[in-house]
């Protein structure tokens, strides 16, 4: 089994308050959700308005769905003009390490 991740860290564009900030991410997490059959949390930064971190987590039964599954996340987040990617950082493990 293995258990993959990828955190992003992503400025939002024309947002002034929280308020804002859920609404342009609460839809952009659904999607992820629906599309990809993975985990999503705001992982971080809740207190900025312009800033936010987001995890992707998932556990497939072998490394090519894994990775395959994770650089489509990755191409997904990548496309959305609302966010602007600062960095994101992948990391998979298998169940018996």
């Amino acid at each position: 089994m293995w258990i993959g991740w990828i955190e992003f860290d992503v400025l939002l564009g024309d947002v002034h308050s929280l308020k804002e900030k859920r609404s342009v991410l609460r839809p952009v997490l659904a999607e992820l959700k629906r599309r990809f059959d993975v985990s999503v949390t705001e992982a971080g930064l809740h207190d900025q308005y312009r800033r936010t971190e987001i995890g992707v987590g998932l556990v497939a039964a072998d490394r090519a769905h894994l990775i395959e599954v994770l650089a489509a996340v990755d191409r997904f987040m990548a496309a959305r003009p609302e966010l602007e990617l600062l960095s994101a950082r992948q990391r998979e493990l298998r169940s018996d390490d």
